[in-house]
């Protein structure tokens, strides 16, 4: 009852401040509330008329102050934090966080009736017309606009081009892909996209000075019954140059080039060739194979668009140079003939960083960690790229299994990067617009659990990295070895791991080494979109070729060791899909399903416990303790006394929803929902109820709970509060808990509430 009293009283004192915002105008202004549109007449159909409106109201100015269900809190902040002072706190909240009142006296009527004609006659309602008029109350006006559209009128034909001259030929080639279809609404922004689309096409083709404003898309709107011809021509006064198709010419390229002394760099004293290039290098800092694998022309080749940007972002995706400059010259000596001109600004070659990081990880351990980083970005002249790592790390759990055992790190790597695929005996040539790189590592870390144990790990790999184009990524280690071993393992560990074989396999010497792929599909990118996905599934083998050779079979007994140590062998697969729904300039609703399944066979019984699945945690099930669902409906017997072991398994299914909403730029704020669990592939009689069976869905763990996130840009901080309102491990028919639900009772939410801190978002 306490509660709900609260949140009354909040929400009446928040309309009794936002209603007081009208207190604050100065003598004789009325505070501007929005605007409505009114469409007279039967010229637009019913349902076209609420899509004409909304399209109206978006084009008048000034906007209104924001507000959430009729409430006005920004103003509210403005009005309340209103200072003449430069500095302090209330002028931190009133920049931040408020928001200057708009005045009725700032709206002009007539300003926006013209805004109103020019979209109708844009849109095809020609001579339709507007008339302004206004209504105030309580210190609060509204701008009301009555609109008479005519009758729209529609596309009856589209004429191209019909003369014979090269340019009105590529012209009249492109009609098969026009904008313009007969019967449709006429709309100036699609004939303004028309001209551009045509241009595009005619870069393609060598037509390097033409451009969208040499064509005339002229309109005959006395065809009758409300219909329109467009007509499309080239311009009288198009020049020539714009009528010619270029070819490539000379190819030059300044790979040393500096912004502050452009003349010395157009020095051609030093220059060499090298195939179709004319490299100037005069320290012989770069192999031309750099510039020949990212130029996509040729001498002789004929000028587009496709490759012109193509090779500039080749050059950006090396991961060299600083700044990458352009420019195509018009030949002295031939005609219809353009020489290119590359100046490649590089990055400094070595390089070294000392990065502070805060980061929190999917056990919900949270920390920060100290790295320092050497790069050399040229490390044979083919624009390799070394990098050597060292790095230490302290991190706790909060809201995990086991809080007191908190983890130390330290460690390091190398990775050596080529800008180009590096097979043996074989040529592959990429045609994306980013350069494909091919990936070795190299690296060590020791990990110790506060009176739990340490781990030792020795990883290499050696795969290719390449994007198709912006939204398909691909990865591909051809092997990836990892080696583990632990040491001080304590008593209290070691007495718990003699029942518990899952305890065990932890620190176990531990050998994996296979090819793994990815790929990643995303259109998150695209931010003008209202429905955004993205999708990385993984494939990961391993022990196999091993396996061919020393055969195991461990379920008999048999196990086949390297070097001592048994190698794994399994097949793991990993599918994470997010959906992203705009809901307004403020509000997402984000959604993410991820699936795993993990086999293991021959020369193992059981996936290596770093492949195994997981579930519940910061990223994960937010009303659940990280690592402590399932499997199944298993329930671990809670020591109070001992540490908790991570509960894993073989299968994992987990679904997530949040409703996102900004309620500044820097604060945001979430309500979400999370279900799922982990399963075993094979019985475990230690574990009853951990098996995956049909009734999986029965089995499925369910919370909710409410966000805060701090959003600086740099640094995104959030807090999510969670509960359960579904536990598998309860009897069936008892397994929903909402009837338990006490926030009022501090035992519940001692036992129930789940407190995530947690850097960036959680998908």
């Amino acid at each position: 009852m306490k509660l709900k009293s609260f949140i009354y009283l909040f929400i009446i004192t928040l309309f009794v401040a936002s209603c007081s915002n009208t207190k604050y105008l100065p003598k004789g202004e009325l505070l501007y509330v929005g605007a409505k549109i009114k469409i007279e007449g039967d010229s637009v159909p019913k349902n076209e008329k609420s899509i004409l409106k909304d399209e109206l109201e978006s084009i008048l100015r000034p906007l209104p102050n924001s507000s959430i269900l009729g409430l006005r809190p920004k103003l509210w902040i403005y009005n309340i934090t209103k200072t003449d002072k430069q500095k302090g706190i209330k002028h931190f909240f009133n920049k931040k966080f408020g928001q200057a009142p708009v005045y009725f006296s700032k709206v002009n009527l007539d300003y926006n009736v013209q805004l109103i004609e020019n979209r109708l006659d844009n849109r095809g309602f020609f001579k339709g017309k507007a008339y302004a008029d206004s209504t105030a109350k309580r210190k609060r006006a509204t701008a009301i606009y009555t609109v008479k559209p005519n009758f729209q009128y529609k596309i009856r034909e589209v004429k191209f081009p019909t003369d014979s001259s090269k340019l009105g030929l590529a012209v009249a080639e492109t009609k098969e892909t026009t904008f313009f279809k007969a019967g449709e609404p006429y709309d100036l922004d699609k004939i303004k996209a028309e001209r551009t689309r045509i241009d595009a096409k005619l870069k393609e083709q060598g037509f390097f000075y033409f451009g969208p404003d040499y064509l005339l898309i002229q309109v005959d709107s006395t065809v009758g019954k409300h219909q329109v011809d467009l007509i499309m021509k080239v311009k009288n006064e198009t020049p020539q140059p714009a009528k010619n198709v270029y070819n490539i010419g000379k190819i030059y390229v300044f790979p040393d080039y500096s912004l502050g002394d452009d003349s010395i760099q157009r020095n051609t004293d030093s220059l060499y060739k090298y195939k179709d290039l004319i490299v100037v290098d005069p320290k012989k800092k770069y192999k031309p194979q750099v510039f020949d694998r990212a130029l996509q022309f040729n001498q002789g080749d004929i000028y587009n668009r496709t490759d012109h940007n193509l090779s500039l972002n080749r050059l950006v995706n090396v991961g060299t140079f600083k700044f990458v400059k352009n420019e195509f010259r018009t030949s002295d000596s031939l005609n219809s003939v353009l020489d290119a001109y590359y100046y490649l600004t590089p990055l400094p070659k070595k390089s070294i960083r000392l990065e502070l990081l805060g980061k929190t990880n999917s056990a919900n351990y949270t920390g920060s960690e100290v790295n320092l980083n050497w790069t050399n970005r040229n490390t044979f002249r083919g624009a390799e790229q070394l990098t050597i790592t060292a790095f230490a790390g302290l991190e706790t759990q909060v809201s995990g299994q086991n809080g007191g055992n908190n983890v130390m790190r330290f460690g390091g790597d190398a990775s050596l990067i080529w800008p180009k695929f590096m097979v043996p005996f074989v040529k592959l040539k990429s045609v994306s617009a980013f350069t494909p790189k091919t990936v070795a590592t190299l690296g060590f870390e020791y990990q110790n659990r506060t009176n739990l144990y340490s781990l030792n790990t020795f990883r290499g790999s050696f795969g290719y990295l390449w994007k198709e184009n912006i939204r398909k990524e691909h990865s591909l280690k051809v092997t990836e070895i990892t080696y583990t071993n632990s040491s001080n393992v304590s008593e209290e560990y070691l007495l718990k791991a003699k029942n518990d074989l899952s305890l065990q396999r932890v620190i176990d010497d531990q050998l994996i080494f296979g090819p793994s792929y990815s790929y990643t599909y995303t259109t998150t990118g695209e931010a003008q979109k209202k429905n955004t996905f993205y999708y990385k599934g993984q494939v990961d083998l391993a022990g196999n070729i091993a396996g061919l050779i020393n055969k195991g079979d461990v379920l008999n007994g048999d196990t086949s060791r390297i070097f001592g140590v048994p190698f794994s062998q399994y097949l793991k697969i990993e599918n994470d899909f997010r959906h992203y729904l705009k809901l307004g300039a403020k509000s997402t609703i984000a959604s993410r399903v991820i699936t795993g399944f993990g086999y293991a066979y021959a020369n193992s019984s059981q996936l290596p416990f770093i492949k195994q699945f997981f579930i519940g945690g910061t990223n994960s099930l937010r009303g659940f303790r990280a690592r402590s669902i399932g499997p199944g409906s298993y329930e671990q017997v809670i020591d109070p006394n001992s540490f908790l072991p991570d509960q894993s398994g073989d299968i994992k299914l987990e679904l997530n929803s949040e409703y996102r909403y900004d309620f500044t730029s820097i604060f945001k704020g979430a309500l979400f929902v999370d279900a799922g669990n982990i399963w075993l592939l094979n019985n475990d009689p230690e574990k009853p109820g951990a098996t995956f069976s049909k009734q999986f869905i029965s089995e499925l763990a369910v919370d909710a709970g409410a966000g805060l996130r701090l959003d600086l840009s740099f640094l995104i901080l959030r807090l999510d509060l969670g509960f359960p309102i579904r536990k598998p491990y309860l009897p069936k028919g008892d397994r929903w808990v909402f009837n338990d639900i006490k926030f009022g009772d501090k035992a519940w939410r001692k036992e129930n509430l789940v407190f995530n801190l947690a850097i960036g978002y959680p998908f």
